[in-house]
């Protein structure tokens, strides 16, 4: 039995995370048993596990899911932990060791705030010399506990402290400041050390959201602001500590400007480093002292935000000399981060570097990004530099090059490297199949998730936006739990979401953090009425609905008990506010039908072509939502043992279906609303009755062929299209659509080169052209929840319902002969499954493998039967008559079913 993928609170090895109530979760590999009988976890003090604070003894109620022990660790030390286990059959095993550290402690916290007595657009360097109390051999570890307003990059001795990007990150700074923890140790040196912060103006002080035509800035704050406390702990036990105060000076850095949406100016004769990393001479001359600074009403705490890194490097993959003369690096994958470069040129030189997404007639295009300038440029000192932006980021395939000369033969001698940045995210799920345009699709879904994947989960990466559209983060939020580890990164966004609901009477906000609503009272302006049918800040279906999906999604596919009685607030919130629209506004009827939604949003079946809604009824939208939020809601109350909520919920979600049912199908079983999003919605939420599932299936067909098997759903309708076309038993015509090469398709955008998901189907048209530019990102998400199909029923892996953290799988792989043949895995909480199927001459073959202490059943696809099972247990496989058998549960194992056509 081997122990692995040991992690706390869902990361592995975590620092400076709060780590009072930890959640500890590992997987099991190798075991010549199939269930869990017990297991311990032990926690100590020491890497050798001699010193232990915290030990479980040997316990059958322990899950490799999720498990909180009865006790709660101090922040400031580094706990070492590990699990042994056995199995039902007597294997055993011990995990190596993993660890975890929080910050340093509220208590313990006791630097003051300290602020730039430069003019607030000079974007400063804050810098305190000290020496060490004893010798660097005699130092046992130190730690730099720090944040900053807006953006910062620390640094010890010349070196940047950590390999993380963007700090402290973006959460709405109204209410809470994180603090990042670094370990320095490895940069001390002897004799005198410098700690410096450089501050950039990020989120919170630079120009940011789209109102005001994108002017607004100073949403947050007007100025740098910085609080950091470096603790040296010696061998001998004895601590020294150096905090921000009035002894720190300060500099203008050699970032000129920095801005998310325009870039950065690099200048690197306004470098304060000497060689050696230490303050120069002259610069020290001209630092001035800081100013202490009050400290912002927003609670300062441990940080919940995954770091956020470096995780591909690109080379070109071609130099384009376009015909307007320009020089243009090819990156040939659309990603969000920055370029990077080695530079040796004449002092006083500028390189300057242009980003976009995608050419036109051959030549550089960026006008779809709207304002954002998406630049940086660097001034040459003389010397040999390697090149990059620190405040800023981009979306981006293409960079145009100017004030350097490239050629082929020289372009290596530059190294341009174009850096993949985004949340460090555990990647969980792979699919591969026969057709190649699929397998790039699902890749393409995949760098969507990527590029929007920092910090936030924004719409787009590159335009005058980057926000965290509610809307599109929960349409996602399977794919994205599929392809990569999401608990604690979602976690993060549950929380800012939270402290929006607070003030705001439970509604979710579009975006968050609601940087919209704090930018308009900053301008002055009046908050919209929420009952009003006009644009406003928060409350639409569906995008708010990210309260109850992301929370629920999380406990399904993580088990984590915790983490859902944490989120049971938005849950809770956001119900009970459409409870209260209702009850105010729609006469308690149970139907929502005010205010302002999003619906539908940019479907194709809208007759006004130029108009962002779809032709779906918004309000019966609302409806659909209003009972699965109350669903959900009253789950999670289930599970939580709230049984007055659970009983008062889920009597609401009924209330909700039936009049749904009243108001919007006919008493001969017609869905109302003639869209194919009203059907899709009808079918995949149960709101059609089950005798007139045919019908609804049926009508939903035609309309597909009316539309010669073009979908024409937007956010809302694309999300379920081919799960409720699967629920209804129109399998086919899901592959249909999926195999569908023109527009509008997913297909259609990979035949067209994409290399990320568009936000509108007709981004690009057939001949090359941007079809708009005033909200046209390349790189936008939300239709990329096909992936979830593609897992879910494609390659047929889900989560059973009556489980949590894939402990049950439902196998459902629905073969069809157009793809040839689909492998697939995923590596759940619970373990690794795998599901693959080929056709062959003598049918289908499907292999399954079902990790250690988990079940699957295994669905039969329609119109098949089971021929031959290898790998059942014999007395099992002599009980089943195969032929008959239309779903069987499997044990953990490899298994390999042979099928035919009935």
């Amino acid at each position: 039995m081997k122990l692995t993928n040991l992690k706390v609170n869902h990361l592995k090895n975590p620092l400076g995370f709060c780590v009072k109530n930890p959640s500890f979760s590992f997987q099991v590999e190798e075991s010549t048993g199939r269930h869990l009988k017990s297991a311990r976890i032990r926690v100590s003090r020491t890497e050798d596990m001699t010193d232990l604070v915290y030990d479980s003894g040997e316990r059958t109620d322990i899950s490799s899911l999720s498990f909180i022990p009865e006790q709660e660790f101090e922040g400031g030390i580094r706990y070492y932990w590990d699990v042994c286990a056995e199995a039902d059959n007597g294997d055993t095993g011990i995990s190596s060791v993993a660890w975890f550290e929080g910050g340093c402690g509220e208590e313990e916290w006791s630097a003051d705030w300290i602020a730039s007595p430069l003019d607030k657009k000079i974007q400063p360097v804050m810098y305190r010399e000290f020496t060490l109390d004893a010798p660097v051999s005699e130092v046992a570890c130190a730690r730099l506990y720090i944040t900053g307003l807006g953006v910062y990059e620390a640094g010890l001795n010349g070196e940047k402290a950590g390999v993380e990007y963007l700090a402290p990150f973006y959460n709405d700074y109204r209410f809470w400041i994180q603090y990042q923890t670094y370990d320095v140790t490895q940069l001390l040196c002897p004799g005198e050390n410098v700690l410096s912060v450089i501050l950039g103006d990020g989120w919170y002080k630079g120009r940011f959201s789209y109102l005001d035509e994108a002017r607004v800035t100073e949403i947050y704050g007007d100025k740098f602001l910085a609080a950091a406390q470096l603790l040296i702990t010696y061998k001998d036990g004895s601590q020294q500590k150096i905090t921000t105060d009035e002894n720190w000076k300060c500099l203008p850095s050699p970032v000129l400007f920095s801005n998310i949406y325009d870039g950065e100016v690099y200048d690197a004769n306004r470098d304060f480093r000497d060689c050696s990393g230490k303050i120069c001479a002259c610069a020290k001359e001209e630092a001035m002292p800081v100013s202490r600074a009050s400290a912002p009403k927003a609670k300062l705490t441990e940080r919940l935000s995954v770091p956020v890194t470096i995780h591909e490097r690109l080379r070109p993959v071609s130099l384009l000399m376009t015909p307007a003369g320009e020089q243009v690096l090819d990156f040939g994958q659309e990603i969000t981060g920055w370029v990077e470069f080695d530079c040796k040129a004449e002092k006083g030189t500028r390189i300057y570097l242009q980003y976009g997404e995608i050419l036109q007639d051959g030549n550089f295009y960026r006008d779809n990004l709207r304002t954002a300038k998406a630049e940086f440029t660097y001034i040459s000192d003389g010397s040999s530099a390697h090149v990059r932006p620190h405040f800023t980021f981009y979306g981006f395939r293409y960079v145009k090059v100017t004030g350097m000369t490239l050629t082929r033969e020289n372009l290596d001698s530059f190294a341009f490297e174009a850096c993949a940045v985004y949340s460090d995210l555990e990647r969980t799920g792979r699919i591969t199949t026969a057709n190649e345009k699929v397998n790039r699709l699902i890749e393409n879904t995949l760098w969507g998730q990527k590029g929007n994947f920092l910090d936030v989960p924004t719409d787009c990466p590159q335009r005058d936006e980057r926000l965290g559209w509610t809307g599109d983060a929960q349409v996602f939020c399977q794919t994205a739990s599929y392809h990569m580890d999401t608990a604690a990164f979602y976690r993060k966004y549950l929380k800012d979401m939270r402290y929006e609901q607070r003030i705001n009477q439970g509604a979710v906000p579009f975006v968050v953090p609601d940087v919209l609503s704090v930018a308009r009272e900053n301008m002055g302006q009046e908050a919209p009425d929420m009952t009003a049918n006009t644009w406003g800040e928060a409350g639409s279906c569906a995008w708010g609905d990210a309260a109850t999906i992301i929370p629920w999604t999380l406990y399904q596919f993580y088990g984590d008990t915790g983490l859902l009685a944490e989120t049971y607030e938005n849950m809770k919130q956001w119900t009970d506010f459409i409870i209260h629209m209702d009850e105010t506004y729609c006469g308690g009827g149970r139907l929502w039908q005010v205010g302002f939604h999003f619906a539908d949003w940019l479907a194709l079946d809208n007759p006004d072509k130029d108009s962002c809604f779809g032709r779906t009824d918004p309000y019966y939208v609302a409806s659909v939502y209003y009972l699965y939020s109350s669903l959900l809601t009253a789950r999670a109350a289930a599970v939580l043992g709230k049984k007055e909520d659970e009983a008062y919920y889920g009597r609401i979600a009924q209330e909700v279906r039936d009049a749904i049912r009243k108001e919007y199908i006919t008493p001969g079983g017609r869905v109302a609303i003639d869209t194919q999003t009203a059907l899709v919605l009808a079918i995949y939420f149960d709101i059609i009755p089950v005798e007139f599932m045919e019908k609804t299936a049926s009508r939903l067909k035609k309309m597909l062929q009316e539309n010669g098997m073009h979908l024409n759903t937007g956010f809302v309708g694309t999300a379920y299209l081919c799960q409720a076309l699967t629920k209804a038993g129109l399998v086919k015509e899901a592959y249909t659509l999926l195999l569908q090469e023109d527009y509008p398709s997913w297909l259609y955008e990979v035949n067209m080169g994409a290399t990320t998901v568009w936000e509108r189907w007709n981004s690009v048209l057939p001949d090359g052209k941007i079809s708009g530019t005033g909200m046209n990102s390349l790189n936008h998400y939300a239709y990329g929840a096909v992936s979830e199909w593609i897992y879910r029923s494609v390659c047929g892996i889900a989560p059973d319902e009556t489980a949590v953290g894939f402990k049950k799988a439902v196998l459902a792989p629905c073969p069809d002969r157009r793809l040839g043949w689909v492998k697939g895995e995923f590596s759940s909480t619970a373990g690794v499954y795998e599901s693959e199927w080929a056709y062959e001459e003598d049918g289908i073959r499907c292999q399954v493998r079902i990790p250690f202490d988990c079940t699957a059943r295994f669905i039969v696809p329609d119109g098949m039967v089971l021929k031959a099972v290898d790998g059942a247990e014999p007395e099992a496989q002599k009980a089943l008559s195969l032929e008959n058998v239309k779903s069987l549960t499997l044990e953990a194992g490899s298994y390999q079913l042979l099928m035919q056509e009935a």
